[in-house]
């Protein structure tokens, strides 16, 4: 039988595992399976013979393994047919037919728009835009279950009814293979290098080591490392990572049926050198958890954002004897300070609501003194390169609003809500509160939002500059 491929958070390294038998155990196993073997080909027998409506034998074997897969209660166990198991594999490693998008759906105003359009993908190549919202695909209005349409057969067209500042036109897009890049990094300011991992496919620690490389040849100071929507993927990708932080250590702790712990160590790393800030938020999940743990228990970043997803248990592919493979828990693990998070999430050091206020946050930290954003309620620019997020942009008669959180991160200020006096509050560092209220107009409540009036909130923060283009319909935030 083939060894494992491990997915999700098992190293290459903790399967070594010996069992030894006695020959009366082993005998007395045997004759036990064969008991229990007996017994269900006894009750499939009866099942093809004598239910009414008949049955399919391939259909009763599936349900009879889905059926012990499902007594395990194990949300991250299951057994995949060869076709799935390699549709699994592709969706770790990013690949998949699409058009190339990534697509934000507003689930108050039923919006749906483009955030990001992959380079050299069908909807670049399409004319594609990030901010474009899409009205019907295939002639049907969008829902919240909208984007599934967009995958398909590579090879085959779409057709998207898209809004382009107020105009709405037809593209139509022919569907391909699509890869992700895993890793994508650049130097933010000066020195201040942003690096996002999407996921942990079985190529990026090499992804990684090629971007770090590249980061360090710019004259990285500092870094912030983005885990954000992260659900994980091989944690062979997630130690190589880890070692190119750590020269060594614990990356973390393992568990088998035992119980008994046993440390993934790294001897071989190297020093990361910098100021590190990881962002995180309720999906980012497993191998990123680790990778989190890891950089956090072993002092070498500040975690910025909000508590993971908390998934802290290990799955193996095991390759099954007609191809299929079973997808199953095997261990558990543990951060390098023993903290069990499974279904608890890691905390981060510094809590902060919103992806773009928490962006703007940890480059603060990472030391980027300068910040310029523009975009509107669709798209985000950070000192001119594109991001994830948006500006959460509202013009009212001749008054603009922007997302309080996004002004109170800019100022870096703490935000609290003041229900009775229906006021938003910003305390600055030096512990002086400015309030914007609803009753004044100089804040307003939109899709359960607070968004504070521009020119009330530039009176207030004389560091504070802003611009509204009338014609592109963006604006521009700044501080320094």
């Amino acid at each position: 039988m083939k060894s494992p491929k491990v997915i999700t958070a098992v190293l290459s390294g903790c399967l070594a595992l010996s069992v030894i038998f006695s020959p009366a155990a082993l005998a007395a196993d045997s004759t036990q399976t064969s008991s229990n073997t007996d017994l269900i080909n006894e009750i499939m027998q009866y099942l093809e013979q004598y239910n009414v409506e008949g049955v399919d034998q391939d259909t009763l074997i599936r349900g009879a393994i889905d059926g012990m897969v499902n007594t395990l209660e194990d949300p991250y166990s299951t057994y995949f047919t060869k076709e799935e198991a390699a549709e699994f594999e592709s969706m770790v490693d990013l690949e998949y037919v699409g058009i190339g998008v990534r697509l934000v759906y507003t689930p108050v105003t039923k919006e749906l728009y483009i955030e990001e359009v992959i380079a050299g993908s069908p909807a670049q190549q399409a004319g594609l835009k990030r901010g474009d919202t899409i009205l019907k695909i295939n002639g049907v209005a969008v829902s919240d279950t909208a984007g599934d349409e967009l995958a398909g057969t590579a090879g085959t067209k779409v057709s998207l009814l898209i809004s382009r500042n107020g105009v709405s036109k037809t593209i139509s897009v022919t569907r391909n293979d699509i890869t992700s890049a895993s890793v994508t990094g650049h130097i933010i300011g000066d020195h201040t290098a942003y690096i996002t991992i999407t996921g942990f496919s079985q190529n990026a620690d090499e992804e990684f080591s090629t971007v770090l490389d590249s980061m360090r040849a710019a004259g990285m100071k500092s870094m912030v490392l983005d885990l954000r929507d992260n659900t994980g993927g091989y944690m062979d990708s997630a130690y190589n990572i880890a070692s190119k932080f750590i020269d060594s250590g614990i990356m973390m702790y393992t568990s088998d049926q035992s119980g008994a712990l046993t440390p993934v160590t790294i001897t071989a790393g190297s020093k990361i050198g910098v100021p590190v800030v990881v962002l995180t938020n309720e999906y980012t999940a497993s191998a990123s958890e680790a990778l989190t743990g890891a950089l956090r228990d072993n002092k070498l970043a500040t975690i910025v954002g909000t508590r993971s997803y908390g998934k802290a248990r290990i799955q193996s592919l095991l390759p099954v004897s007609n191809g299929d493979m079973l997808k199953l828990t095997t261990m558990k693990y543990l951060t390098p300070n023993k903290e069990d998070f499974n279904h608890i999430g890691l905390a981060p050091d510094i809590e902060v609501e919103g992806s773009t206020a928490q962006l703007i946050t940890a480059l603060q930290i990472a030391g980027l003194t300068s910040i310029t954003l523009a975009g509107d309620n669709h798209i985000l620019d950070v000192n001119g390169h594109a991001f994830a997020g948006n500006l959460g942009l509202v013009k009212q008669g001749n008054k603009v609003y922007a997302s309080a959180r996004v002004l109170a991160a800019l100022v870096e200020s703490d935000i609290t809500w003041d229900a009775k006096n229906k006021k938003v509050l910003l305390t600055n560092g030096a512990g002086k509160a400015f309030g914007f209220t609803l009753a004044s107009k100089d804040a307003i409540s939109k899709d359960y939002e607070t968004l504070i009036e521009l020119g009330a909130f530039a009176k207030k923060f004389p560091a504070f500059t802003w611009s509204y283009n009338a014609s592109t319909k963006q604006l521009k935030l700044s501080v320094k």
